[in-house]
């Protein structure tokens, strides 16, 4: 493959993975702060918003979760860096850091969708339960989302 599409493709992929998750977390962020302030009476658009995550992140998270290390490594490859060199080896463990957080975080927004779907259908408050899984969604989503605004950084700058 062409190294200028390989490169296209690998920031192509890099803003849709970064955009999808700031994307999703902004909007369901909202939607379950607008739940709480009515004491989770009405978890209707929770319900909604959460299940649109959980679609987003299953087609365009983890389609670029799995693309971005292989085009990366054939860019790292046709470039000629060793695989070995410390900017790369810092990409290695904030990428495995932020993945490390995003695979609780999708099976939280599968309970957290389950909830306020029941709670929906119940017409229910949203429960406890939900209410501390959204407080280990949002501790886990903060670390992931500055580990990859790093990543990106350490993509464009490559720090000697």
């Amino acid at each position: 493959m062409d190294y200028l599409i390989a490169k296209w493709l690998h920031i192509l992929s890099s803003t849709v993975l970064f955009g999808t998750g700031i994307g999703s977390a902004y909007y369901m962020l909202r939607a379950c702060l607008s739940a709480r302030q009515d004491g989770g009476r009405h978890p209707a658009a929770a319900a909604m918003v959460i299940r649109h995550v959980v679609q987003a992140d299953w087609l365009f998270t983890t389609t670029t979760i799995v693309f971005q290390p292989l085009s990366g490594w054939y860019l790292a490859h046709t470039v000629g860096y060793p695989l070995t060199t410390p900017w790369l080896m810092w990409t290695y463990g904030l990428y495995l850091l932020a993945g490390a957080c995003w695979l609780p975080v999708v099976w939280i927004q599968l309970r957290m969708r389950d909830l306020a779907r029941d709670a929906t259908r119940d017409g229910t408050p949203l429960p406890a339960r939900f209410w501390r899984l959204f407080a280990a969604w949002v501790a886990l989503g903060i670390p992931a989302f500055v580990a990859l605004v790093v990543v990106f950084w350490l993509m464009v700058a490559k720090p000697a």
